[in-house]
């Protein structure tokens, strides 16, 4: 696979029905509601192959006065986001590509 520099990212707040599509660098960290997610590696098929994006994120929960709870830890596939997918009651986050050099 092809490692890239950054991913594309989809997030659903399930209560409100937002949505919002970002991209955040491998090492970055970003705020999303309660959720802080890490993007520690992205990597994607060669062209020549079928496609498929993988992302590693790390994802925490931050509840007001409380410690910071681990929600998800592992790799993402945007061809089949059940597989590996972020159990969370609030929100969904999942991978749409890999982007970048």
């Amino acid at each position: 696979m092809i490692v890239r520099g950054a991913a594309k990212l989809q997030w659903l707040d399930k209560v409100t029905a937002r949505t919002s599509t970002f991209t955040i660098a491998v090492g970055e960290t970003k705020t999303m509601g309660s959720l802080r997610i890490s993007l520690r590696a992205c990597r994607e098929n060669p062209p020549i192959e079928p496609p498929e994006s993988a992302a590693f994120l790390e994802v925490v929960e931050m509840k007001p006065g409380e410690q910071a709870e681990p929600v998800f830890s592992g790799w993402m596939f945007a061809s089949s986001p059940a597989l590996s997918a972020m159990e969370h009651a609030i929100y969904d986050v999942w991978v749409l590509s890999c982007t970048g050099q």
